[in-house]
């Protein structure tokens, strides 16, 4: 029996996504997480998920940051990027980061449903309408080798990079984590070999790059009134 994890903080939202998933696969299992720290936890408890629908700036997550947590830490998982953003580079960027596609929020529910299918029989998505735009979007090779060093981390070494590109200190990592210190400086020198930096500053740096503004957030900005109205 399949399986789908929904994750998107709008409540509303997920409950269309949940009916459109139920009407597109027979006896699918359908969960849902509010923030990405809920979805790591869903499959951390070991929990069997098949696929799960990513909401790019859910609380906890810094656009492809928790795309890679996911394709690091649970490779076998499979993940279809949902976005407000439909520029074709960013879906590049999903892509190339382990997506295994990419659904902007405008789709109808027929595309969504086609998307779930497609996924769960494993073939990559993309809707109609960006296809083209797509695949005439060039990869950057900074991308594809960023991809690379991450998918060199183990998932522990990931979850300390995410810490210390959180700001956090050597102990207050191995607090977190429930390991002694040494072990955090053990993986703190190979994830600075893999990501071929010399320092924390520097690979915090490397998460950082995964960071995508918000089109959301943006149009709120944009209407809200000058201070004093």
């Amino acid at each position: 029996m399949p399986s789908l994890l929904i994750a998107d903080d709008h409540p509303l939202f997920r409950a269309a996504l949940r009916g459109a998933a139920v009407d597109a696969v027979d006896e699918l299992q359908v969960r849902e997480a509010g923030s990405l720290d809920e979805v790591l936890g869903i499959l951390e408890s070991g929990t069997d998920i098949d696929l799960v629908l990513l909401d790019l700036h859910m609380p906890g997550n810094h656009g492809l940051a928790g795309l890679a947590a996911i394709r690091a830490q649970h490779p076998g998982v499979a993940v279809v990027v949902v976005s407000a953003n439909d520029d074709p580079r960013v879906v590049r960027r999903a892509l190339d980061h382990g997506a295994a596609g990419y659904l902007p929020k405008s789709s109808g529910l027929d595309e969504l449903r086609d998307a779930i299918r497609a996924v769960l029989a494993c073939e990559q998505w993309l809707p109609p309408a960006l296809r083209a735009a797509v695949s005439r979007t060039r990869s950057d090779s900074g991308d594809a080798d960023l991809a690379a060093r991450l998918a060199s981390l183990s998932p522990q070494q990931f979850r300390v990079l995410t810490l210390v590109a959180q700001g956090l200190l050597n102990k207050q990592i191995a607090d977190r984590l429930d390991v002694q210190e040494r072990t955090v400086k053990a993986h703190l020198s190979a994830i600075f070999e893999r990501l071929g930096v010399r320092n924390r500053t520097q690979a915090g740096v490397v998460l950082r790059e995964l960071e995508l503004s918000d089109p959301a957030r943006q149009m709120d900005a944009s209407v809200t009134p000058p201070a004093g109205m």
